[in-house]
């Protein structure tokens, strides 16, 4: 592996002289000599060919490809332009590239190339947990330097390529310290072009680019904007979803619609936490040599192929921190009621159905936003009790935290290790400030000290660091399966949300306030992408003492959480998705429609020789309300050379075992 470093002389104001740029200093100081490595490159770093300086009179324009995506970066009238292409369809447009500084300096409007540079990797790495057991990280680069005409600062922008995708991120080089006051970047989308938009915890809404609605508050940011994952679609059946990775000591990305042009979506670097709680941050000063997070554009040529190019954001990730990951254990887990019989029985029903964690939510310790003290349980629970029997039994226990109670996380952390505490789930996260970035991936690094598995719930994004620090293992930052939302809704997360990371989406199998049939929420096992896996939602184990009344249980007792191989069978957003992945020598298929009936004809070309018994479990005469749905069971014999006929009610769905007969 090498890497070619940079060789420029120092960079300088206008003034003429080294680092005296603002009295907030901005850029401040002499030029420093960085690698790629340096400026937080990942893992795969990419071989260069002979690096060159710009060229007089010679057009300035770098595009890198790969698997017929294009992403260009260019100098048009001095001012930085990127656009994306997709086997020659458009799909971001000539649009702006730039960083505001906190003295009003504007990188990218009038600058220099300075040198230039490309080159690709290739490389494989296995992931702790996944939806693949391997991961091939394989990508072209280009990347400028750039000198800023006015005040002589140096920066970078690198971009990459790769089959899945294409990214880009900006590089700050010189020495002391930056204070970045905004980001310029837009996406400039083709004609006719729809993005799903949500924000906070919404529902996912369809709209032209330039129509994304004014939300916001007195206490938090406020304008037309929306979070990531942010997904469009374009002409001809091409879809992109817009995310960040590798966000670190920065704030979270939004975007937002620009005035003027209805086309166009501009970041927002968040100012404010997402629930409108703690300082505003109006910049954020850095030390270069500084990445900023990637801009990731997953790409796929129909809406399925979107789906199984999610790792894009794992692979812009830093690689994993952790030395030992063998304590890092995926699963399912149910929820007990506040008692220690409740735990107890909890324990039983996970050992009985092959889910491997219980958890205690919120009031474990008091009520959670009066109660800061998360060190003692209520006198309802004898939790050590519950720890040593679970313990017994194979089971690891999570205990959920209000953020409230976590000024001391590395005490707190410690206590729970201690007591024998597999994992915590922290509750109202509040994801947004550059501050609240560094909160968040702190506290994952603490647990990892005290092997602890982590899930952050609320309104919290994702950004790959599931790889960096696997014991992350889930996030929320979705409107829940809890709120009982449509079939719509489930039927567009695929899409949205799931390309960013894991989703803890709790399966809300057996309730009669959702709006879907059981199979429909059987299919959520397969379908999405959840390491850590909720099932049974708030439900008490007596409830399903009578398996004859539940035909859906062997399901949930069989179907894994992290997967061998995955592909995405068919779908389109909002409307229907097919999934099958394969644990061992085993697949497991869910298909899920919206308030729709569909029939699926899925071909079973992936499957491996010999024959198979599919165990199919099917919706039933559509009742009076989808929940009231029944599931029918059946068995087939199948092969490679079979198509797999998926009947769906209105709101329902479908869950299939492929088993090796």
């Amino acid at each position: 592996m090498r890497t070619t470093q940079d060789r420029e002389e120092p960079a300088r104001n206008g003034a003429g002289s080294p680092g005296a740029l603002s009295r907030r200093g901005v850029l401040k100081g002499t030029a420093v000599t960085v690698g790629l490595a340096a400026a937080g490159a990942g893992t795969a770093q990419p071989v260069y060919a002979a690096e060159g300086a710009a060229v007089p009179g010679q057009s300035d324009c770098a595009t890198a490809r790969m698997g017929g995506n294009a992403i260009t970066m260019s100098v048009v009238d001095g001012a930085l332009r990127w656009s994306v292409h997709h086997h020659g369809r458009t799909v971001v447009d000539t649009s702006v590239l730039g960083l505001e500084l906190s003295d009003g300096t504007v990188l990218g409007s009038d600058v220099k190339v300075t040198r230039n540079q490309h080159g690709s990797a290739r490389t494989t790495w296995n992931p702790v947990y996944g939806r693949n057991a391997t991961v091939t990280d394989h990508y072209q680069e280009q990347r400028w330097n750039l000198r800023d005409t006015a005040s002589g600062a140096r920066f970078g922008v690198q971009i990459r390529a790769y089959r899945t995708g294409v990214a880009l991120r900006y590089l700050l080089l010189d020495e002391g310290t930056a204070t970045v006051a905004g980001e310029l970047t837009t996406f400039a989308f083709p004609d006719d072009t729809t993005v799903y938009s949500a924000r906070d915890e919404d529902a996912y809404l369809p709209v032209a680019p330039g129509s994304i609605p004014v939300t916001g508050t007195s206490t938090t940011d406020n304008g037309p904007l929306t979070d990531l994952p942010l997904t469009a679609t374009l002409t001809d059946g091409l879809i992109a979803c817009v995310c960040e990775s590798a966000r670190l000591g920065f704030p979270r990305l939004m975007l937002g619609s620009t005035d003027g042009q209805p086309g166009t979506l501009s970041a927002f670097l968040m100012e404010h936490t997402a629930r409108g709680t703690g300082p505003v941050e109006p910049d954020s000063t850095v030390t270069p040599p500084f990445a900023t997070p990637w801009r990731a554009v997953v790409i796929g040529s129909t809406h399925a192929e979107l789906v199984d190019n999610a790792e894009l954001i794992l692979n812009l990730a830093p690689p994993g921190a952790l030395a030992d990951t063998s304590w890092i254990k995926p699963g399912k887990v149910f929820r007990c009621e506040l008692s220690t019989a409740a735990g107890l029985a909890g324990v039983d029903f996970a050992a009985a159905r092959g889910l491997e964690y219980v958890e205690y939510d919120a009031g474990w310790y008091g009520p959670e936003f009066t109660t800061t003290d998360a060190t003692k349980p209520i006198a309802a629970i004898d939790l050590p009790s519950v720890i040593s029997y679970a313990t017994s039994k194979g089971i690891g226990v999570f205990l959920y935290v209000n953020r409230l109670a976590l000024t001391d996380a590395d005490s707190l952390f410690g206590l729970y290790k201690g007591w024998g505490v597999a994992g915590i789930k922290l509750g109202f996260i509040n994801d947004g400030t550059r501050t609240m970035t560094d909160q968040i991936t702190d506290w994952a690094k603490t647990a990892a000290k005290y092997q602890l598995l982590i899930d952050m719930h609320d309104d919290v994004r994702p950004f790959g660091y599931e790889r960096t620090y696997p014991n992350w293992i889930s996030l929320e930052g979705v409107r829940g399966n809890e709120q009982f939302p449509t079939a719509t809704h489930n039927v567009t997360l695929p899409f949205a949300r799931n390309i960013g990371g894991p989703m803890d989406y709790t399966i809300c199998y057996g309730q009669s306030r959702d709006k879907t049939t059981n199979t429909h929420q059987m299919a959520m096992a397969a379908v999405y992408y959840q390491p850590l896996n909720f099932l049974f939602w708030y439900d008490k184990p007596s409830k399903y003492a009578n398996p004859a009344n539940w035909p859906g249980l062997p399901w949930f007792n069989a179907v894994p959480t992290t997967w061998d191989e995955s592909r995405t069978l068919a779908g389109s957003i909002g409307e229907y998705v097919a999934v099958a992945r394969r644990s061992g020598d085993t697949w497991y298929l869910g298909a899920m429609t919206n308030e729709t009936s569909r029939v699926l004809a899925i071909p079973l070309s992936f499957l491996g020789g010999g024959t198979y018994t599919a165990t199919v479990y099917a919706d039933g005469t559509p009742g009076a309300a989808p929940y009231q749905t029944p599931v029918v069971v059946s068995t087939q014999s199948v092969t490679a050379e079979s198509t797999l006929s998926v009947a769906m009610a209105p709101a329902g769905g479908q869950a299939v075992v492929l088993k090796p007969s």
